[in-house]
């Protein structure tokens, strides 16, 4: 133990140095030289580009879309199963009773509040789009091979590929940036920032060129990936202004929502933590479970229940053959979207990963994956069979076809409107995807502005000011230069880089935890 414990003073006593030397102060702003300059200039030039050319940028980035996800199919579905198989590993090994901050150390956050932030951080504004739509739509174009006339194997299937995509995989790639980051910031005294990983692999170079590419992909990562839910957000709400007052769903307006969105998350972002996103994710996860209760009630509630049941016992027994990539006969879907998945999520994960890092001091590494692998995917398991289930009950057994027949951004609002009290839930709807929408903006800004500064958690307001009204500026951008198609396409090539750094932190977090 002599020696670990040498080597865990060496790396803390180099730290304060170390990050010293990288961190200037230009006009009242306390950055990380190289990091915050190059990842600026890049993103800033990128948007540039991106908005003189839009009609080429389209184009590039929908041939990069089909060239990564037709030739590193392989590579992202090895990465995210073995990352699920990793973290449950670690969970149930001696390994999971390591407390991050210490022996000592006392959560911040109660259950509630911690749980709606990791939340609202991770998959709040997709599964407000993609809940009602994913299961229709894979029900009706079934994965695996499976023949759509076969309308029982095809729901089974539709609705486990559903599920698949928003749950143990997604929150396992998740889990494994967020623990790494923990455990060596609070545990070890590094800086919060993804370099502070790589530490037990390579030493003190962390600090240099290795240690800055590393954190400027994260920072690009973070950006892109925050754009493509932005994106997203911006489009389920124009389709909810349109469907309640027949606002156009157009570039325009979806710009104008992006700014306007932004401009209320600048708001949160100058409350800060507590005040902003903790708030925010609380009032978050109550009108979200507020809805998904008035879905259950209003709508079919023993098919709700028993889609429930069924979802779980199907999702367990396709997540084999959804998790392979030899042999499928659905090329198509597995590139089209189960490896745009495992990329997004991938791409995302700097963001999210280090939220979670960042409000989960006091936790064992065991109640760590527990809360961030198992209580969402239960979520989201519940979600998708209550939106899903009831959009599919409505085309099946009702000959309803709304859903089935409707743009995406509309896929939840043409549900709701067979239940109860349609324009209001669809006004609420719209509310609480804006917020969802904000949330991700403000702490997306917050940890890119940790990332740039070091990893110091206490930088200049003004710096995440910085860093959300350009995460508004690629949304905008990328969605003038292709519209959804670039949002994705940059998040795949973002991913792929990515997914090796990510492979590279389990080796370090591995022997950081079993060095105490």
């Amino acid at each position: 133990m002599k020696d670990q414990s040498d080597n865990k003073d060496a790396s803390t006593n180099d730290i304060e140095h170390e990050v010293g030397d990288h961190n200037v102060e230009v006009m009242g702003l306390d950055i990380h030289n190289p990091v915050f300059a190059i990842s600026a200039i890049l993103a800033v030039t990128f948007v540039a580009l991106t908005l003189l050319f839009q009609e080429q940028a389209g184009t590039v980035f929908g041939e990069m879309r089909v060239w990564i996800t037709s030739q590193f199919d392989w590579f992202f579905v090895i990465t995210a199963n073995f990352l699920v198989l990793f973290c449950l590993v670690v969970a149930f090994s001696k390994l999971g009773r390591v407390r991050l901050g210490g022996d000592g150390a006392k959560p911040e956050y109660g259950y509630p509040g911690w749980l709606s932030m990791l939340f609202a951080a991770g998959v709040g504004i997709g599964l407000m789009f993609f809940g009602v739509l994913e299961p229709v739509t894979h029900t009706l174009n079934p994965p695996l091979g499976i023949d759509p006339a076969n309308i029982e194997v095809a729901r089974a299937a539709g609705m486990s590929a559903a599920i698949t995509h928003w749950g143990l995989h997604a929150w396992a790639i998740y889990a494994i940036v967020g623990l790494s980051l923990a455990f060596f910031s609070f545990n070890r005294g590094m800086p919060l920032t993804l370099r502070s990983a790589f530490y037990p692999l390579i030493g003190k170079a962390v600090w240099g060129p290795v240690g800055h590419f590393v954190d400027i992909t994260a920072v690009l990562a973070t950006l892109f990936g925050l754009a493509v839910s932005l994106g997203f957000g911006a489009e389920q709400i124009s389709g909810g202004l349109n469907y309640l007052f027949d606002i156009p769903i157009n570039n325009t307006t979806k710009v104008l929502l992006i700014i306007a969105i932004i401009a209320v998350a600048l708001v949160s972002v100058i409350a800060g933590l507590e005040k902003g996103v903790k708030r925010l994710s609380e009032i978050n996860m109550s009108m979200a479970a507020a809805l998904l209760l008035f879905v259950m009630i209003a709508g079919p509630t023993l098919f709700i229940l028993k889609t429930i049941f069924t979802a779980t016992i199907d999702y367990v027994s396709y997540l084999p053959r959804l998790s392979n990539w030899i042999g499928r006969e659905d090329s198509a879907f597995l590139h089209g979207w189960s490896t745009f998945y495992w990329a997004w999520w991938i791409s995302w994960s700097p963001f999210v990963g280090m939220f979670i890092a960042r409000v989960s001091y006091g936790r064992t590494v065991r109640e760590f994956i527990t809360w961030v692998l198992i209580i969402p995917t239960i979520i989201g398991i519940v979600w998708m069979s209550t939106f899903g289930g009831t959009a599919l009950k409505q085309l099946i057994n009702d000959g309803y076809r709304g859903v089935a027949d409707s743009v995406p951004e509309l896929a939840l609002f043409k549900m709701l409107e067979l239940l109860p009290f349609t324009e209001i839930v669809s006004a609420i709807s719209v509310l609480l995807i804006a917020i969802f929408f904000i949330t991700s903006a403000d702490s997306g800004s917050l940890v890119m502005d940790i990332i740039t500064a070091g990893g110091k958690l206490d930088a200049p307001i003004r710096q995440r000011v910085f860093w959300c009204m350009l995460a508004g500026m690629v949304a905008i951008a990328l969605m003038l230069g292709g519209g959804m198609a670039s949002l994705q396409a940059l998040t795949i090539s973002i991913g792929l880089p990515f997914g090796v750094v990510l492979l590279l932190m389990c080796i370090g977090l591995t022997k950081g935890l079993r060095e105490g």
